[in-house]
């Protein structure tokens, strides 16, 4: 029995009739013209249910919470994207969704142990740096993909638990200060900060806009978790000096944007509606035809325009299936990661990089939402968990498993050496 008086037994038996009540609503409203479709469709929702349920059961941890949400989410994310545009099972989607659990438990077992990141911490940066050399040699024009055939990779993406990792394990390292000038600094902290703007620089390059946000929004709490270490007064005067900073650099970025950025912090996409401000005109009357319960599964409009399924995915669920059931949806994904927050870290690198995963998911669910309802300019970003996309998919998995790592840590302390006693007798 959990703490908050939620069972094992119970939180499954809920997911299983969230599944099943979309399942039920897709045989009610849905667009579909063989019963065999939707049948297959609830065979590999019910069939992932169960192989992930089992799992769950072959490994000790101190929580499943995740693991099941995870699950929750993923299955609902399956059921969306197999009936845009007619009820079928995406197999491309299932695949992907499969491939998510997996790197969730990787993810687990390889953050865990924090003493064993940081002494692997060289490679991570190493990895960041190939990375980067990747995108910047191997990718299309447009610096975001490589593509191979109608499979495509996106290697920004896998920079992010990177980039979170060398965040939470340099924490320590704050013990160990030099002399620069007339400052006490980090040395690792000046790493850190030079690989940001490594980081930020080519993502700007690269017309990225929906990914500085993401690694800004990392970066902003490894600051504060730095600020506040270790628990003691915290610098009034560098967090108010550092929001000064942040706000005068937004403000550069705001009048030296380019080109491109300008029009899309400017236009009016209604004077626009068949240019430029097509997608988002689209994708609002989208939600407006929606209304609050949807026009059926697989009824809508928006599967004709671009990107239906992943940047402005939010609309399409509203048209289809309501905005009530598409603020559920985000509501699910907001409770998943406030568990890791209402719960107390192990240690400070695992608040360090809960705190860091929490603010990169926060920012892109808000880019995708609102760039998508056009509350703020449109940046093209993923939904975390729903929209398609195998690199943005396996990328939010294992960010789940490093979460997981902050809630069931995995401390080593070397066995003390008995010594003899005195009048012992020794083999």
């Amino acid at each position: 029995m959990y703490k908050n008086g939620i069972s094992y037994s119970t939180t499954i038996i809920l997911m299983l009739l969230s599944h099943a009540a979309m399942l039920g609503i897709v045989f009610a409203r849905g667009n579909y013209e063989n019963i065999s479709d939707l049948l297959l469709l609830a065979g590999a929702v019910l069939g992932l249910d169960a192989i992930g349920i089992i799992a769950s059961l072959c490994y000790r941890q101190m929580t499943y919470t995740l693991d099941l949400m995870l699950l929750c989410i993923l299955n609902i994310s399956l059921i969306f994207q197999s009936c845009f545009g007619g009820v079928h099972l995406s197999i491309k989607h299932l695949a992907t969704c499969v491939a998510a659990l997996v790197a969730c438990e990787a993810g687990f077992y390889l953050t865990r142990n924090h003493e064993w990141i940081r002494r692997q911490k060289k490679w991570i940066y190493i990895l960041i740096a190939l990375l980067m050399l990747v995108i910047i040699f191997l990718t299309d024009d447009q610096k975001k993909w490589i593509t191979f055939g109608s499979f495509s990779i996106q290697p920004s993406e896998f920079i992010k638990p990177c980039y979170v990792l060398v965040c939470a394990a340099s924490i320590v390292e704050l013990h160990k200060k030099v002399k620069v000038l007339f400052f006490y600094v980090s040395v690792d902290t000046l790493i850190l900060c030079g690989v940001t703007l490594l980081i930020l620089g080519l993502q700007w390059w690269c017309h990225d806009l929906g990914s500085l946000p993401t690694f800004a929004a990392i970066f902003g709490c490894a600051l504060v978790c730095r600020l506040c270490y270790p628990k003691a007064k915290i610098n009034k005067t560098a967090i108010i000096a550092m929001c000064v900073a942040g706000v005068l650099v937004l403000i550069a970025a705001w009048s030296l944007a380019p080109d491109y950025v300008q029009r899309r912090l400017h236009v009016d996409i209604w004077a626009d509606r068949y240019g430029d401000g097509y997608q988002q005109c689209e994708a609002l009357i989208g939600i407006a035809r929606g209304g609050w319960l949807g026009v059926g599964a697989g009824q809508g409009h928006l599967h004709n325009v671009f990107a239906y399924d992943s940047d402005i995915v939010f609309c399409t669920i509203c048209e289809e299936w309501g905005l009530l059931y598409a603020g559920l949806t985000v509501l699910i994904i907001l409770i998943m990661l406030m568990t890791v927050l209402m719960n107390p870290p192990k240690s400070y690198y695992h608040a360090t990089m809960t705190c860091g995963i929490v603010a990169a998911f926060l920012a892109q669910m808000t880019l995708n939402i609102f760039g998508s309802c056009n509350l703020i300019p449109f940046t093209g970003v993923t939904l975390p968990f729903i929209s398609a996309g195998g690199s943005s998919m396996l990328t939010c998995g294992f960010l789940v498993g490093m979460l997981k790592a902050g809630q069931s840590p995995l401390f080593r302390h070397e066995r003390l050496k008995r010594k003899p006693q005195k009048g012992s007798v020794t083999a």
